[in-house]
């Protein structure tokens, strides 16, 4: 990092001022004069220093897209500044607080849970092949107009206008054959 400025003639409100004013140099010489110390305020608050400099880093940006919200009759320059650093650690202090970090047994737990879990799914697999190949065959075994018209109404999305159309039959009877058809499906898989 740059070295320190200790002269405190530095125009913090200036610098601001001609930050709001789009001038990139301005927040370089606000970030070679105070980096140093910004960094430490960061530091002391979240006592990690990549955490710190990600604070610092985050800062610095709102700093130069709020510039223009910056109000020399409320306060100085430099003390808003180190407010929003401060406030920035302070809510990755609060953020990292919501974030659980699950011990070991806890750990060993999850990934016994997930074992069990991929077994199931396993077994869930093997059951669903088992079961659609019984409904294949139960398919099968339904008269073509009524398996086409659950399958149009369950593979295509179709409703029973739709279904009648396609099918060249009437409502009703398209409406029968659906249900009728179900209800051999049900009797069939049991």
């Amino acid at each position: 990092m740059p070295a320190v400025h200790d002269d405190d003639s530095f125009d913090h409100d200036a610098a601001l001022a001609d930050c709001a004013r789009g001038d990139q140099e301005a927040l370089q010489r606000i970030y070679r004069h105070e980096s140093r110390r910004l960094l430490g305020v960061a530091l002391r608050i979240v006592r990690q220093r990549a955490l710190a400099e990600d604070v610092l880093h985050d800062a610095f940006v709102q700093v130069w897209t709020r510039a223009a919200s910056f109000d020399p009759a409320r306060g100085a320059g430099r003390g808003w500044i180190y407010s929003i650093v401060r406030h920035r650690a302070l809510n990755a202090v609060r953020d990292g607080a919501r974030e659980v970090r699950p011990d070991e047994d806890a750990m060993e737990a999850l990934h016994t849970d997930a074992a069990l879990a991929a077994h199931h799914d396993r077994a869930d697999a093997f059951e669903r092949q088992v079961l659609l190949g019984r409904l294949g065959a139960c398919l099968e075994g339904l008269e073509p107009a009524r398996r086409d018209c659950i399958l149009h109404a369950y593979l295509d999305g179709c409703t029973h206008g739709e279904i009648a159309a396609r099918v060249g039959a009437p409502l009703g009877t398209v409406k029968a054959w659906i249900r009728r058809g179900l209800l051999a499906l049900r009797e069939c898989l049991r």
